[in-house]
């Protein structure tokens, strides 16, 4: 059993030594020199900031609600929300070119109003959201989930109204957790790559994040793909480190203080 473990720990460490020692840092200096690299990272720091913060704002009292529904068709819901996660991305790329495109279900109507997303920065965006939401959401209607009902009962017996119990109440609880949330869907935004090719396109300075980058810089130099490769596992290692460390924090200030 040991083996077997050691054989897939191998199995998932070995590509990431590889991708560091790999042409050596020469390289990999030459490869973020490269014309592809900071018009892509400045896209995809900015578009992946704007869809966290709007799948936040949008996503924080649609989850609140759901936790708290005993409504059926609410838990349907929740499954229908976390289908982009188990799809293929470029499904889902498909779907938005279908919903949101020209010729798509409600394409002229947004042309009829000046407004055509697909091919364009916001597209970007909209793939973002689509696909990283599902893991804030999850994070979230698990928070409010979990949250002592006595406490919001309390709330309300004092007079507080919803809009305060939510704000007072419920959110500072939740609070690790949707930080948690926000953060892998951060992630999940800043490496998106399928739904964004099919919905946004890959040009450069326009469309073009880090992923869409990388897929360019191989066919010209493996190098120059190896260095972008290298930038997002430093964001995902990054992350990692911060929610280990955020989690710990938290663990200890909610331990009791000794007498």
């Amino acid at each position: 059993m040991v083996g077997l473990g050691g054989i897939l720990l191998l199995f998932l460490v070995l590509p990431f030594v590889a991708l560091l020692l790999d042409g050596g840092p020469d390289s990999i200096l030459r490869g973020l020199g490269c014309a592809l690299t900071w018009p892509a990272l400045r896209l995809s720091l900015g578009t992946s900031l704007i869809s966290v913060a709007l799948v936040v704002l949008g996503g924080t009292p649609l989850a609140w609600w759901l936790a708290r529904s005993r409504w059926r068709s609410a838990r349907w819901l929740e499954i229908l929300l976390q289908l982009p996660v188990v799809i293929p991305p470029a499904v889902g790329g498909i779907a938005l070119l279908l919903a949101f495109g020209r010729r798509g279900l409600f394409g002229e109507t947004l042309e009829r109003l000046g407004w055509t997303p697909a091919f364009s920065s916001v597209a970007v965006v909209m793939a973002q959201i689509f696909v990283s939401a599902p893991f804030y959401m999850q994070a979230a209607v698990q928070a409010f989930g979990r949250l002592d009902r006595n406490l919001l009962a309390v709330g309300r017996s004092l007079g507080a109204s919803p809009p305060r119990l939510f704000f007072q109440v419920a959110l500072p609880l939740a609070r690790p957790w949707l930080i948690g949330g926000a953060a892998m869907t951060w992630a999940r935004a800043l490496g998106e790559f399928g739904a964004t090719l099919m919905f946004a396109g890959n040009m450069t300075g326009k469309t073009q994040t880090l992923p869409l980058a990388i897929y360019t810089a191989l066919e010209l130099d493996i190098h120059t793909a190896q260095a972008l490769s290298l930038l997002l596992v430093a964001f995902a290692f990054a992350l990692l480190l911060f929610l280990r460390r955020f989690n710990r924090t938290v663990e200890i200030g909610r331990r009791p203080a000794a007498s």
